[in-house]
């Protein structure tokens, strides 16, 4: 047996999510349907995360173990030729013994784009939050940056989520801006579920002006949910990179 590891990229529009679901079409999901096409074999694909419906992906990791002769930096070239328009493999190989797509990050990175604008973009609508009114992007720089480090992220979940470490450690918060494009960069240890996209939408209503900047280490300090803000839509969130010990995903992009 082999173990692939995968590098993909998706546009989660019309998905589920990453994960198999009742709900609908997954992208594990058609990327096993795949697999079996190919290998004639059950395959469980493993990620380094599970992105939720809407959520894009530029760099996912994911591996699969094989008994197949198909070459492993052939799958690659194998999967595409089957898949839809909207996911693609960008990379295959066969990882080093004992890898694990989720177990083995190091980092993570996320980017959130918003574009700032009076009207929506066609050509954005599906990877860019719209937003109409005018954002102070320097309120909003001001408020990632108390994120750096580690700190309880407890106010930042999804509230009904129980977990028992809250603890995160992020190795950049940062806003930059292009145009009417303003982006957040976060990289991570890890992250909680819906934990970027509150960061956002809490980061949001202080660059529009509803709460001041310091209410971010106000909800770091109190770890209530209520001290934050609210969710951001999930079509504007893309998992940009992932790093693992001798192996990052920014060399195939």
């Amino acid at each position: 047996m082999k173990r692939i590891r995968l590098i993909l990229q998706y546009d989660g529009t019309a998905y589920v999510g990453w994960q198999v679901q009742a709900n609908g079409l997954a992208i594990q999901q058609v990327l096993e349907a795949e697999l079996y096409k190919l290998t004639g074999e059950s395959t469980r694909l493993h990620a380094s995360g599970r992105t939720d419906s809407g959520v894009h992906a530029r760099a996912q990791v994911a591996h699969f173990d094989t008994g197949c002769r198909i070459p492993p930096e052939k799958f690659c070239y194998a999967l595409n030729a089957g898949l839809p328009g909207d996911i693609r493999v960008l990379h295959s190989e066969e990882a080093p013994e004992g890898f694990h797509a989720r177990f083995d990050v190091v980092k993570k990175h996320y980017r959130y784009t918003v574009r700032q604008a009076p009207h929506a973009d066609v050509f954005h609508r599906n990877t860019a939050l719209h937003v109409h009114y005018p954002l102070e992007i320097a309120r909003m720089r001001q408020a990632a940056a108390p994120l750096l480090g580690e700190h309880d992220f407890a106010a930042f979940k999804a509230a009904g989520v129980e977990m028992q470490n809250t603890v995160r450690t992020l190795y950049q918060s940062e806003w930059t801006q292009a145009g009417n494009l303003l982006c957040y960069d976060v990289t991570g240890s890890g992250f909680l579920y819906n934990m970027v996209r509150i960061l956002v939408g809490t980061m949001l209503e202080i660059g529009g002006g509803k709460r001041e900047p310091g209410c971010m280490a106000q909800a770091l300090q109190s770890g209530s949910r209520n001290d934050a803000g609210a969710t951001a839509p999930a079509h504007g969130l893309m998992l940009y990179r992932v790093e693992y010990p001798g192996f990052d995903t920014a060399e195939y992009i």
